[in-house]
């Protein structure tokens, strides 16, 4: 009889928690867990990281610690992107599966009961996060190893320690006020980067053969090049998504090389100097 009215109790708060973020009100946090105590996201909030991700109807939104589903219901319903959401409480799973259902996006928008790190991230286009800095830090890896390049990944107010944002920008939030006394929340931004690490046998049209050594790590790519004996530098090493731009610069000219990575493979254009322009590509070595 306890449990009965302990689960009555349970559904008439959840009921009352759907209305009251419909109506687009505050509720104080309710659900501990291993991300961090239930707090619904502030619509202006959701709305801001979903124009800061670039959000459009060819997007698979994925929200890790999906409490209510409102990220993802937000995006489909101003963007028309598809969605997943992922939490560890099977009431706010069941409530939003319920909210799709209602709001008619359940042919395109889910929501499961799961553990953040055992979830498929794969499909996503995007990623949203509101997460403690222990879970954040303890998901990093996951994210950088299995998302693919060019995925969005935008988190409220916490960061990635190791891994500089793209882009951060802070709005007011007085909702926020009543939850953590700061009327404020930060918004920061991650394009995932190709996996570049490893040897490379680049070839400029119409010139030697160069090997390429990268080293890659969450801060950014660094490593060298030589054309035989001759050793050059990097200058400018930027790896965005699947694009990648660097300058050569072996003290005598500067090469400026830009292009895209697809797997084992680079492919792009070469500023020479003098108003030249060469095709290159590079592979990468099996061994790396």
């Amino acid at each position: 009889m306890r449990r009965m009215l302990q689960q009555s109790l349970l559904a008439l708060s959840l009921f009352l928690l759907g209305v009251a973020v419909a109506q687009g009100q505050e509720i104080p946090p309710e659900h501990e867990r291993a991300g961090g105590p239930y707090v619904p996201t502030p619509n202006l909030i959701v709305d801001q990281m979903l124009e800061m991700a670039k959000v459009t109807s060819k997007d698979h939104v994925i929200d890790l610690g999906s409490g209510d589903g409102i990220i993802v219901l937000t995006a489909a319903r101003r963007f028309g992107s598809s969605g997943y959401g992922v939490d560890i409480d099977p009431e706010l799973v069941q409530l939003s599966n319920q909210r799709a259902r209602n709001m008619g996006f359940a042919n395109r928008v889910r929501f499961e009961t799961k553990d953040i790190f055992k979830a498929d991230v794969s499909k996503a286009t995007v990623v949203t996060l509101y997460l403690l800095p222990t879970m954040m830090r303890a998901l990093l890896p996951k994210l950088f190893r299995e998302l693919q390049p060019g995925t969005r990944i935008v988190s409220h107010d916490y960061h990635f320690d190791s891994w500089p944002h793209a882009d951060a920008v802070t709005i007011d939030a007085p909702e926020k006020e009543m939850i953590i006394g700061i009327p404020q929340a930060v918004i920061y931004l991650w394009v995932v980067p190709a996996k570049v690490g490893g040897n490379w046998r680049l070839s400029v049209e119409g010139g030697d053969e160069q090997e390429l050594a990268l080293r890659q790590n969450y801060d950014g790519v660094n490593g060298n090049i030589a054309r035989g004996a001759t050793q050059a530098r990097f200058t400018e090493m930027e790896v965005s998504g699947p694009e990648i731009r660097f300058v050569r610069d072996d003290g005598r000219q500067k090469q400026l090389f830009r292009g895209r990575v697809e797997g084992d493979r680079m492919t792009g254009t070469v500023e020479l100097g003098g108003g030249k322009v060469a095709r290159w590509s590079a592979v990468r070595s099996k061994s790396s």
